[in-house]
């Protein structure tokens, strides 16, 4: 793979992480107020949901960072190795905790829903979960098959 390639995949990588801390930024504290607006008996929800969201975008700038990182080791041609396995494997650990807090804060999106008649938003909720979720498979079926070249070429190198 030509380093081309691999520049623009982490240009995107960056410009990935760019509109997401736009929203940690602007529109998490909106959501969190709308939230306290809609309830104003359970002032805590807007502590909840500032929680939750920011909390999802922990994991979620440390699978960019890995998929830097996986990027970096293409270019020097240590695609092979265990390292990238290493990569892989913090990507799919950090899609399945995004999915996992997703999870946990279904029960805020429904409220909000509910409250706000806008069935949407659940929905928007659902498709971060599933979609998290698809990317931490992905990711878990390239480490594996990863994984797996690395010891048919350490085989081979050996036999040679």
């Amino acid at each position: 793979m030509n380093r081309g390639t691999t520049i623009f995949l982490k240009i995107a990588v960056i410009l990935i992480g760019i509109p997401v801390l736009a929203l940690c930024i602007f529109l998490v504290p909106e959501i969190a107020n709308f939230a306290a607006e809609l309830y104003p008996d359970s002032a805590y929800l807007k502590y909840l949901i500032f929680i939750d969201l920011y909390a999802t975008a922990i994991p979620f700038y440390f699978a960019l960072y890995q998929a830097f990182k996986l990027l970096s080791y293409i270019d020097k041609n240590k695609a092979f190795s265990e390292l990238s396995v290493k990569s892989l494997k913090n990507i799919k650990y950090s899609a399945f905790s995004i999915s996992i807090l997703y999870v946990l804060g279904m029960p805020l999106f429904y409220l909000i829903a509910e409250m706000d008649d806008a069935p949407g938003i659940i929905v928007i909720g659902m498709v971060m979960i599933f979609a998290s979720f698809v990317i931490a498979i992905f990711a878990a079926v390239l480490q594996k098959l990863l994984k797996e070249a690395i010891d048919i070429k350490s085989e081979n190198d050996l036999t040679v």
